[in-house]
């Protein structure tokens, strides 16, 4: 294959990327916006949108062994590569993690929240943004937005830890909905986990760009 149409199929690769980033964006914030404002039919969209994301993963996942296959890469279009086809299985499960959080809005709804979820918003908000980045770091090739991400965990991280000892301190307290509040806790764990997602695309950027894997 010549080496103008492994170009292209590498640009192809890039922008295929771009529109599964805006995917996984948008379940991100349809899922947000179910969870605040217990929107059923937005939780709903949410978790059928998931199937769309599985399928993008599958077309991005089959035009990179198209190029792996059909003309050995030299070393720096073989790390773009295969960090790829890393980062879509982050992606898809980003996606996973989002329907996930709508069905438990859908199994919450019909009754107000028992306690403040601000501190949830907030987590949702600060994974949004390190989705948003870590995207970005990618399409931009940007090192320094890669490593921002990395460090944006750990903020994640102490307000999963703040959320769950709250929310653990309920429980034993006895509280009259101890199933709601043992879902809130599921929603913040799949948020937190959705940055570690997102911390994981940043470090396969990194290595794409430098070949050393954080």
């Amino acid at each position: 294959m010549p080496r103008t149409s492994f170009k292209k199929q590498l640009e192809q690769l890039n922008d295929q990327m771009i529109t599964m980033g805006s995917m996984i964006e948008n379940a991100i914030e349809t899922a947000i916006t179910a969870l605040v404002s217990q929107d059923t039919d937005r939780a709903e969209e949410t978790i059928a949108y998931d199937v769309e994301i599985d399928t993008q993963e599958r077309n991005i996942e089959q035009l990179c062994y198209k190029l792996l296959l059909m003309q050995q890469p030299v070393a720096g279009d073989l790390r773009i590569v295969s960090a790829t086809m890393k980062m879509i299985t982050d992606m898809e499960r980003i996606g996973d993690h989002a329907a996930d959080i709508s069905e438990l809005t859908l199994l919450m709804a019909g009754k107000p929240y028992i306690r403040e979820i601000s501190d949830i918003e907030q987590m949702a908000k600060q994974t949004t943004v390190m989705v948003t980045n870590s995207v970005d770091a990618y399409v931009n090739r940007d090192l320094d937005l890669a490593r921002k991400v990395i460090q944006m965990d750990d903020e994640v991280d102490e307000l999963f830890n703040k959320v769950k000892k709250e929310i653990i301190a309920e429980i034993r307290s006895g509280h009259d909905d101890g199933e709601q509040t043992t879902d809130l806790l599921m929603v913040a764990k799949y948020f937190e986990r959705i940055g570690d997602h997102a911390t994981n695309i940043a470090e396969w950027v990194i290595f794409s760009m430098t070949g050393e894997h954080v």
